[in-house]
Formats: C-alpha cells, sequence, structure tokens
C-alpha cells in the first residue's frame, strides 16, 4: 500500500482546527474503507476530547488558587465524606467563605445537622447526581475528600473524568490557612481539647481568630470552628495519613507522641518519622511548643544521634536543636525541668483540678479548672506556653497570666469528652471518645478523681480491629482500673 492524498476535514466542534487523515489506497471494498474512517476519526475524538479534559483541569487548578477568605463570585465546594467531625468543619468553613456547600456521606451524622441549618446541600450516600446540577449542565469548582475514602468512590471518579479538581483535606487546609498566623496542634492524644481550650481563650482575651476543632466545643458559636478576620488560625493538626505535613505553622503545638493509627503506622518509629517531617514545616520566627514530660515528643529534638546539632539550653531543659534553627522551643509539663510546668496538684470542688503555675522555677499564679485529670492539667499548661509565645511582646506578662486564669476556669471541655449525658438512680452516666490504651487510663483516673468513693463501672467499644488487635494486652491493664466492664463489638470508624 501507498499513502494517498490527504484529505482535509473542518473541525467543526473544535474551533476551527484543521483536522487531516491520510488515507491508504487499498482494494478493500468501499464499505469497510468507510468503517476505518470512522474508526480514525472516532479514535481521535476520543484522543481530543482526553486532551481538552486534561486542559480544563489544569485551568480549573489554577482557577482555585485564589484568595479563599474573599469571593468575588459564587464558586461550588463539594465534600465527599462531609459527615466526619474533620471534614464538616471545613465545609462550614467554606459556607463562611462565601462557598456554595454541598456534601455526601454513607449515613447522617450528628455533624451533619449543623450544616443543614447552615444551609449545605446534603446527600446520603453517594452518586453522579451529587456533583452535577439538575439539568447536568453545571459541576462544582473542586471536590475535597476525606483522608478515609477510597480513590474508587463514584463522585472522585466522575469528578476527574469530567475534569473537576479533587482535592484531599491536607491540600484544603493548606490553601486556608496559608494567609494565616497559623497554630497547628497536634499530637497522638489531647489536640482536640488543647486545640479547643486554645481557641476559646484567645477568642475569651479578644481575638478576632479563625479556628477548627475536630470536636464539637459547646462554648463555640460555630460548633467545632470559630469564623474571624483575624491573623491568627487555630487547627487541630491531625497526623492521619500525613495531613499535617501540607501545613506551615508559625507556632506547632505537640502534645505527645504515641504509637497510634496502626493501620498507617507500622511501629512508634514510624510516627516520630512523621512528626520530625513536621518541625521542618515551622515557618522561619516561629515557635515549637513541645511536652518534655512526653518521652516520644521530646525524642523528636533529638538530633544529637544523629551527629547533626550540638544541644543548647532553653529555659532550665537541655534540648538539642532541630535540624532547623529558625524558630524557638518551648517545654511544658509537671516536671520541674520544663520551661513551663505545673506543681501542687490536687482535685478542687468543681470537679475539676487546681495547680500552681511555674515559669523556670518561679511559681506565678494558681489555676482552677473544671475539667477533670492530669492530663487536662497538661492540656491547659500547653494552651499557656502558646499564649504566651504569640502575645508576648503585646501585652504585659502580669496582665495575660491573669487574664489566662480567668478563661482557663470557665472552660467546660468539649462533647465526648468525659461529657456528661445523664443521670439515673444516682448514677452519673459519662461519654468519652477514649480508643487508644492511654487515653482510656487517664479518662478513667479523671473518674476516679471526682468520684473516688463511687464504683466504676464501663461499657467500652473498640475502635477498629486492628487497633484492638495490636494493643489488646495494653486495653486489658487499662481497663483493670474500673470495677465492672462491659466489651461491647468493635466499631468501624467514620472518616475525617
Amino acid at each position: 500500500m501507498s499513502v494517498a492524498d490527504s484529505c482535509c476535514f473542518r473541525g467543526n466542534f473544535h474551533d476551527e482546527v484543521k483536522t487531516h487523515f491520510h488515507l491508504l489506497k487499498s482494494k478493500s471494498p468501499l464499505w469497510r474503507q468507510n468503517i476505518l474512517f470512522q474508526k480514525c476519526i472516532f479514535a481521535w475524538e476520543e484522543k481530543r476530547r482526553i486532551s481538552l479534559l486534561a486542559t480544563r483541569a489544569t485551568k480549573r487548578e489554577q482557577e482555585c488558587k485564589l484568595n479563599l477568605k474573599y469571593q468575588k463570585q459564587k464558586e461550588w465546594i463539594h465534600f465527599v465524606g462531609v459527615g466526619g467531625s474533620g471534614l464538616s468543619a471545613l465545609a462550614l468553613l467554606a459556607v463562611k467563605h462565601g462557598f456554595e456547600v454541598s456534601g455526601s456521606d454513607l449515613t447522617w451524622t450528628s455533624f451533619m445537622d449543623g450544616l443543614q441549618q447552615a444551609g449545605v446541600r446534603l446527600h446520603v450516600g453517594h452518586s453522579v447526581s451529587n456533583i452535577q446540577s439538575k439539568n447536568g449542565s453545571r459541576f462544582p469548582n473542586a471536590v475535597v475528600v476525606s483522608s478515609a475514602i477510597p480513590q474508587d468512590n463514584v463522585e472522585i471518579l466522575h469528578a476527574k473524568s469530567i475534569g473537576v479538581p479533587v482535592y484531599k483535606r491536607d491540600f484544603w487546609l493548606a490553601k486556608l490557612t496559608e494567609h494565616h498566623k497559623l497554630i497547628a496542634v497536634s499530637g497522638s492524644h489531647g489536640k482536640s481539647t488543647t486545640a479547643g481550650l486554645l481557641a476559646y481563650v484567645l477568642k475569651s482575651m479578644g481575638d478576632d481568630l479563625t479556628a477548627v476543632v475536630g470536636a464539637h466545643v459547646p462554648q463555640f458559636p460555630g460548633g467545632n470552628i470559630i469564623w474571624g478576620d483575624g491573623q491568627h488560625f487555630v487547627l487541630e493538626a491531625d497526623e492521619y495519613d500525613g495531613c499535617f505535613l501540607g501545613l506551615s505553622p508559625y507556632i506547632a503545638v505537640i502534645t505527645n507522641v504515641d504509637w497510634e493509627h496502626v493501620d498507617i503506622f507500622q511501629d512508634e518509629e514510624a510516627v516520630k518519622t512523621l512528626y520530625r517531617r513536621l518541625l521542618k514545616k515551622i515557618r522561619m520566627g516561629g515557635h515549637l511548643i513541645i511536652c518534655g514530660d512526653s518521652l516520644g515528643a521530646y525524642s523528636l529534638l533529638d538530633y544529637t544521634r544523629e551527629g547533626t546539632k550540638p544541644e543548647h539550653s532553653i529555659g532550665t531543659m537541655s534540648i538539642p536543636s532541630s535540624d532547623i534553627d529558625g524558630y524557638d522551643v518551648t517545654t511544658y509539663g509537671i516536671s520541674s525541668t520544663n520551661e513551663w510546668h505545673a506543681s501542687s496538684i490536687c482535685p478542687n470542688s468543681q470537679g475539676g483540678s487546681d495547680y500552681v503555675l511555674c515559669h523556670r522555677g518561679q511559681p506565678l499564679a494558681e489555676i482552677s479548672l473544671q475539667i477533670p485529670g492530669v492530663h487536662n492539667v497538661l492540656n491547659s499548661v500547653a494552651v499557656i506556653a502558646t499564649v504566651m509565645a504569640l502575645l508576648h511582646d503585646q501585652r504585659p506578662t502580669r496582665e495575660l497570666i491573669s487574664s489566662l486564669k480567668l478563661h482557663l476556669s470557665n472552660f467546660i471541655g468539649l462533647s465526648r469528652r468525659f461529657e456528661l449525658i445523664g443521670e439515673i438512680h444516682g448514677c452519673h452516666i459519662y461519654d468519652d471518645y477514649a480508643h487508644h490504651p492511654t487515653e482510656v487510663y487517664v479518662v478513667l483516673q479523671a473518674a476516679r478523681q471526682r468520684f473516688p468513693f463511687k464504683r466504676l463501672l464501663v461499657v467500652f467499644q473498640p475502635h477498629t480491629y486492628s487497633r484492638l488487635a495490636v494493643f489488646k494486652d495494653d486495653f486489658a491493664v487499662a481497663l483493670s482500673y474500673a470495677d465492672y466492664i462491659v466489651v461491647t463489638a468493635v466499631q468501624v470508624p467514620h472518616p475525617l
């Protein structure tokens, strides 16, 4: 066969683009040649369609690089897995930013109640119809996906096929916080309470901040968010799936480091490796607030084993330098070796704890909390250290401490964090989210603190098979502090 003359066709569906097809001379019947010719056209059209979709997706990604706080026009954002604590907060914040917001999840959750009241268009179940208008002519400008949603989700696949950008939660968090002075609160345990308490205290002190917490905070008007126009942004920064690695915090708070999320991390060292990467994200001139009592957290600073940096002294504790010398380090805890520490801890009449706040060994104030447990004493000291690092150059120390003392005493805690939900025949019923042996232990200690002379009955629901298999013996030890124990079927967690 030899190449025949070239036939030129006008690409009437592609803006005056000329399309060239080279037909081969053949002794085949004309009808067979026509079929071959049409196959060539179809193949070319498909190639062109894929190219246009890729171009459209790139264009939409570029359009998404905008200041999310000030929208000139109403853009549509769809959230997949919107019923979880993390994504529901981002959806509500998107409403506050002026976006049109929709979302879907497999089942209805309590977090979706607030979204519905805020005007979010919600769908139970995942479907292609969730991400298109009724007549099919309009699609979201972006789709944001929970970390736990599988990539073969029908809404994700359809969004990609039509050129709609799909972003994981970490990307969206990075975009939300990039123009703020971000205070990222992380750690294996206690980050929700610490982030909620920090945001509550700053707001009470007059800070017009924005905050996102992964649990319901009764004293927040928005449930688990605060919406403000100031430069500060308090965020509960989750380590699951490396979600916090897209952030660039001005202040990073690390409450502790423990082996958690065993479906993601093979051991505690894998968790530490991820947190060391977070330290590298702290901005120049920023601050690291870290619990010196947590061996796992404190070890993040120990780079001397690798011979990278010599040790230097901060406060009264010897702290090795991190890989980046562009930020300050402050330790807190109960041990007097920490820069900020609590001493003389004792129960109070409110069912919480009183303690003496010390700075570099010197007592400064008596602090009173409504929330029980030594773990909440630690959380409150983390908040004090953070506020002092953030505002020390704006207000006198005595004024800051006095304000902190007042607002810490007024904080009533988070939902599902030793939350009183009822009473029957003199028996107080509390709900707590504790799902790790360390968390179970500290909440039972808190219960003993509040009710030292009452029997303690615990109904425990394990939270994933993988965690139960790894920590079975540790759970047994933690639960042994109860008088009676009931263990239910394993719960499958909801996506974040």
